[in-house]
């Protein structure tokens, strides 16, 4: 399949999600060509010391949106890791409790490439402010 093609299927229910999705919550929304959607609904087990969300679910959701956005523009066979990640965060999530904490992240392709991929995403709290954002260089390795 492609890469495209792989993740509509998550979408779709087809294609089972990684494991790493189910112990965050991680969501695919939406998929197109160079950009895709995700949703995450944190609670308190993910708070930090501090009584926060912890950065590092932000910082995965944001691998997950940009890397993902780099997926959908390649071929079947076609892999990819990333090599670096920027995350700025802007606010902290915190947990209210009965009321609806969704998280959307959004990542998109600022260039794509046949050895090297660039990406961004920003992550964005339910009242649509954003929390995070972050840039991406992904390795492409053709078979």
């Amino acid at each position: 399949m492609s890469g495209l093609d792989f993740l509509r299927g998550m979408v779709a229910g087809t294609v089972p999600p990684p494991p790493i999705s189910q112990v965050f919550d991680f969501r695919p929304v939406s998929v197109e060509v160079g950009d895709v959607v995700f949703t995450c609904e944190p609670d308190e087990s993910a708070y930090n010391p501090i009584g926060v969300v912890h950065g590092g679910l932000v910082c995965t959701l944001l691998d997950t949106v940009t890397a993902c956005a780099v997926h959908t523009t390649l071929a079947a066979g076609v892999a990819y890791t990333s090599l670096e990640l920027k995350v700025s965060y802007v606010r902290p999530v915190s947990v209210i409790p009965g009321r609806a904490n969704t998280l959307t992240a959004h990542g998109w392709i600022v260039r794509p490439g046949r050895r090297a991929a660039f990406a961004e995403g920003d992550v964005r709290d339910v009242n649509g402010r954003v929390v995070a954002t972050a840039s991406t260089t992904c390795l492409v390795m053709e078979p």
